[in-house]
């Protein structure tokens, strides 16, 4: 099982919310998307209201609707997962997505974030690894696979940085120290236990650097970690 990078997801369920979280399971594959909707149904707070065979099912089941997480195949026929993933940030905004896929490519990786997706596994997750994931989403976190982080660390690492957008003068010291450990892929509950205070501080320090530094997501600050040479 992977060890997934998580941006605070909760594991509390129902107590989140009044209704279960309506999913969309998106696979080409019927042997991979049947069992695995199935089992995600067994999560109380997880309501499996469609499967998709391709990107057009999965438009189809947002349009009726309502939807808050797709969990999203990237290789699929007739629309994949990736055109898929940005044709529902621009037209539905409000639905999160999370990529579970075989594939952990360097140019998957980033045209699934850059299209929008707010999560990306393997499919050597487990099936709490992809609750949690699901959660996370609709929470407006992110969550990525152990893989794929240092996939995208190394990534980032490797091109220029030196037009990168730089750092605003008015962070404050806890926050620069916040998104170094971001930027070395530490997840918030273990944020919390290196600077010794509690994960809502460390939301508290993550809210207010994104808003200075206009970071959109947990990818993006570790790229801007990365950039600005603090991880």
């Amino acid at each position: 099982m992977s060890d997934p990078v998580k941006s605070d997801p909760t594991t509390s369920g129902p107590a989140e919310s009044s209704r279960p979280l309506r999913v969309v399971v998106a696979d080409d594959q019927a042997a991979v998307r049947e069992p695995l909707a199935a089992v995600l149904g067994l999560a109380e707070d997880i309501d499996v209201v469609a499967a998709a065979a391709d990107g057009n099912g999965v438009l189809d089941a947002v349009a009726a609707g309502p939807v808050d997480v797709v969990l999203m195949d990237l290789r699929m026929p007739v629309l994949d997962g990736i055109e898929t993933t940005r044709r529902l940030s621009d037209e539905h905004p409000g639905v999160a997505v999370v990529v579970l896929t075989t594939f952990a490519d360097d140019d998957s990786i980033l045209a699934a974030l850059g299209a929008g997706a707010r999560g990306y596994l393997t499919k050597n997750a487990g099936r709490q690894d992809i609750v949690r994931a699901i959660r996370a989403a609709a929470a407006g976190q992110s969550v990525l696979d152990r893989e794929v982080q240092d996939r995208l660390l190394a990534t980032v690492r490797a091109r220029p940085t030196a037009s990168a957008q730089p750092l605003p003068a008015d962070l404050t010291p806890r926050e620069r120290e916040v998104l170094t450990l971001i930027g070395q892929g530490l997840p918030n509950r273990a944020i919390a236990e290196k600077l010794f205070v509690s994960e809502a501080t460390v939301k508290t320090h993550i809210n207010n650097l994104f808003a200075k530094a206009d970071i959109r997501d947990r990818p993006d600050a570790v790229r801007r970690a990365i950039a600005a040479g603090l991880a």
